[in-house]
């Protein structure tokens, strides 16, 4: 019998998380408690300026041989001055452990915290065995021959970093081992046909049938069975979840802490054995995994084995850069709280309830903690220990009922231009008139916290998942499919789907004490663009630029892509009657052209988004950085170049 591999100190990370003047942030996964201290040097000085040690209320044992570190260090750091730092752990420095973090002639591991965000790298859609490379990869090659102070001042996540409702069937093999090899929780399932993820783990729906185990409801608005004369007749059964790939979606809060100890680290890849089963026969349960579902596992561990030769790279990136993030659906579950019908399937069923709320507790252990760990009081920690030092179903259910209720997933990065990161998801405008209407991506209330927010400030960064500006081509298909009651078929998620949301949205750009510069990030999509906005008939427009950049491993269907493209190109030119007939009839939209011949306005590759900044808050450059490495720029149009010339000369006259 083989014996189980021996575990290294550090499982994830680090990964540099919040970062300012007054805070540092490391989030890292351990074998064992962290006993040690973080160092913190000026450049290649041997004195350091800041010293702390790691501390057991910095860490939660989520497993057996497993903690998560969210380690927050308060004092007073240099800002725009080159950084160095190391983790001294009980079994040495960081550095000695696992020399491939650091870049070539580098000691320590180098970091720069930048006052300005004059140059961010963004990117969305991250899914492990999508056909290609991953554009992470790409960006860490480029921030491997940058000198540290033209290095990004950090890197922004938009959403779907990992795909909750579509794993691979060797990564979920991958998942039940890491469960079993880290002693991470069993959890018991009300509604559900196992009554444990152990049950599930060893049955015949483990891999490739798992959309068989999730739950289905009773569906409601039907017209036929909805009627007095046909209330006799049965009503439709319909998957509560709407993934089209629901095969292998997680379930367990097991499942999703393995996942994401997965798609950041090489170290725990090292310890399992992703190819077993072929070597087992492809042996599932009690039956052999069926000849199709064999040529797809073959096809995925392709993509897959690709995705892990990756992360050593990846690795090395997030730990010298500031990284933030923000959910979208694919965290969680395709079309997460689309329409008001869908949550009220979903969150009145326990079995989904549970899965959903499982989702969010590994989002906040390793993604949302970290975006901004002064927002999440003792509370969160108290309870996610209670549920781990003793797993019940009343400790879990007690965790994910504070998650549902907690409303500050969105956060700020006090960069300048200041940063506001949306919560798109949790805190959703439902419509009024039908249940099967696509809910708007923010309800009032926290419209006008993001207001608040944008007031008096000269220039803003919005970081939205989904774009504010999209194509509008696309959206009327969207919102066609919407009106004919299927607006799961096409995603029908877009900020002008809901006219409360998208009227109330369009007026704080129009607010005359809100910024002069609006940078809007965007990803969801899975292609790339960049427009530039302004208002109609009012002479000191603000300047609005919308900025899309996904996905970091994703594309769009090639040929819809071209056709869709080809239609906005003829029906919605800036000055086309139609566009009276949108919600953005107040908004006059450019299109970037890429800089690379052979694409359209829409570009469809795997990539990394670029951005540089002025003083004035104003993109200086757009790029995406595409998987293979090739940069694709978005100049400026015509008429954002004669604004700007216009502009200098008046300054100009001035002085």
């Amino acid at each position: 019998m083989q014996s189980a591999p021996a575990l290294p100190l550090v499982l994830t990370g680090p990964v540099l998380r919040r970062c300012n003047a007054s805070e540092i942030t490391l989030w890292l996964v351990t074998t064992v408690q962290l006993e040690g201290q973080f160092v913190l040097y000026p450049g290649d000085d041997h004195s350091p300026c800041f010293e702390a040690d790691f501390t057991a209320s910095q860490q939660i044992q989520i497993g057996q041989s497993a903690w998560i570190v969210m380690a927050r260090f308060t004092g007073e750091f240099p800002l725009d001055t080159v950084l160095t730092y190391e983790i001294v752990t009980q079994q040495g420095p960081i550095s000695a452990l696992i020399p491939e973090l650091l870049y070539p002639g580098e000691a320590r591991l180098t970091v720069m915290i930048k006052s300005r965000a004059d140059y961010i790298q963004h990117g969305s859609c991250r899914n492990p065995h999508f056909p290609g490379k991953d554009s992470l990869v790409a960006a860490d090659e480029k921030v491997a021959g940058l000198a540290v102070e033209d290095r990004p001042a950090l890197l922004m996540m938009s959403g779907d970093q990992i795909y909750a409702d579509h794993v691979a069937g060797p990564t979920l093999d991958a998942i039940s081992q890491v469960i079993d090899l880290l002693g991470l929780p069993d959890e018991t399932f009300t509604d559900a046909p196992y009554a444990t993820l152990s049950e599930l783990r060893q049955s015949t729906k483990q891999l490739y049938g798992r959309d068989q185990v999730l739950p289905v409801h009773e569906e409601t608005g039907n017209w036929l069975s909805d009627t007095r004369l046909f209330s006799w007749l049965p009503k439709p059964r319909r998957p509560v979840f709407s993934a089209n790939e629901s095969e292998n979606h997680l379930i367990g809060l097991s499942e999703f802490l393995a996942m994401y100890l997965l798609v950041w680290s090489p170290q725990v890849w090292r310890l399992v054995d992703h190819g077993r089963l072929q070597v087992q026969g492809f042996q599932c349960g009690d039956q052999v995994l069926s000849e199709n579902w064999q040529q797809l596992w073959h096809k995925e561990k392709q993509e897959i084995d690709g995705f892990i030769e990756g992360l050593t790279q990846v690795q090395r990136l997030v730990a010298h850069l500031p990284t933030y993030m923000i959910f979208d659906d694919h965290d969680v579950t395709d079309d997460w709280n689309l329409t008001i019908g869908w949550e009220q399937a979903a969150y009145q069923h326990a079995f989904s309830r549970r899965i959903i709320g499982n989702s969010l507790f590994g989002y906040w252990l390793c993604q949302g903690w970290g975006n901004d760990p002064a927002q999440f009081d003792e509370k969160f920690t108290s309870l996610a220990r209670a549920f781990f030092e003793q797993p019940a179903d009343d400790t879990q259910d007690a965790m994910i009922e504070h998650l549902y209720r907690f409303e500050h997933w969105h956060y700020e990065v006090a960069t300048q231009p200041k940063m506001l990161v949306l919560d798109t998801r949790t805190r959703r405008w439902r419509s009024e008139s039908t249940m099967n209407k696509p809910s708007g991506l923010m309800d009032w209330e926290a419209l006008m916290d993001m207001q608040h927010s944008l007031m008096h400030e000269s220039a803003v960064i919005i970081v939205s998942p989904a774009p504010i500006f999209g194509v509008k081509f696309i959206e009327m298909l969207q919102r066609v499919m919407t009106l004919l009651g299927k607006p799961l078929v096409v995603d029908a998620e877009n900020w002008m789907a809901h006219p409360g949301a998208a009227n109330t949205l369009l007026s704080i750009f129009t607010h005359t004490k809100t910024p002069t510069n609006f940078v809007i990030i965007s990803g969801d999509v899975h292609y790339s663009f960049a427009y530039d906005i302004k208002l109609r008939f009012r002479r000191n427009s603000p300047s609005i630029y919308q900025i899309t950049a996904s996905g970091i491993k994703n594309t769009f269907p090639e040929k819809l892509l071209r056709f869709c493209e080809r239609m906005d190109r003829i029906l919605y030119t800036p000055y086309s009657p139609l566009n009276w007939f949108t919600k953005r009839k107040r908004m006059k939209i450019y299109k970037r052209d890429p800089d690379t011949p052979g694409h359209g306005r829409l570009v469809n590759t795997s990539c990394i988004g670029e951005l540089w900044i002025n003083d004035q808050g104003q993109p200086e450059h757009i790029a995406i950085l595409t998987a293979e490495g090739q940069s694709i720029g978005f100049p400026p149009t015509r008429q954002e170049t004669k604004r700007r010339s216009e502009a200098s000369r008046k300054l100009t006259s001035k002085s």
